[in-house]
């Protein structure tokens, strides 16, 4: 795992402090950290919950600046990883990513669109 993802993981549950306990599950299961299943499982969740409760605007607001920074790093691995878990659950329901492009910056909504379309959705 690369610097910045560990970064990424340390931060998200700077966010999301609740996740620590299945974070550490998820790790002694699999016996190491599997990003995207920590990604989709653990914090993506608590993400959407945050986005269809849309009450914790300041939360949001900060994991979603977080997530511009990630978008535009120069680390391929977590931006791919990133892509292909954040972004892609994000499109799975509209009115939650709806919600989300409130928060989300330009390099966010641009890697947003291309995951969508990579996955063959109609933009």
């Amino acid at each position: 795992m690369s610097k910045k993802s560990e970064e990424f993981f340390r931060i998200m549950l700077d966010f999301l402090p609740s996740a620590e306990d299945e974070y550490r599950e998820s790790i002694e299961y699999y016996g190491e950290v599997l990003e995207t299943i920590i990604i989709e499982r653990v914090f993506m969740p608590k993400i959407i919950k945050l986005l269809s409760e849309e009450r914790n605007i300041n939360l949001l607001e900060s994991i979603f600046n977080y997530f511009e920074e990630v978008s535009n790093c120069e680390d391929t691995q977590l931006k791919n990883n990133f892509s292909v878990t954040v972004l892609e659950i994000l499109g799975n329901d509209r009115s939650i990513l709806e919600t989300a492009r409130k928060y989300m910056g330009s390099k966010t909504i641009e890697l947003q669109i291309e995951a969508d379309r990579d996955l063959g959705r109609r933009v």
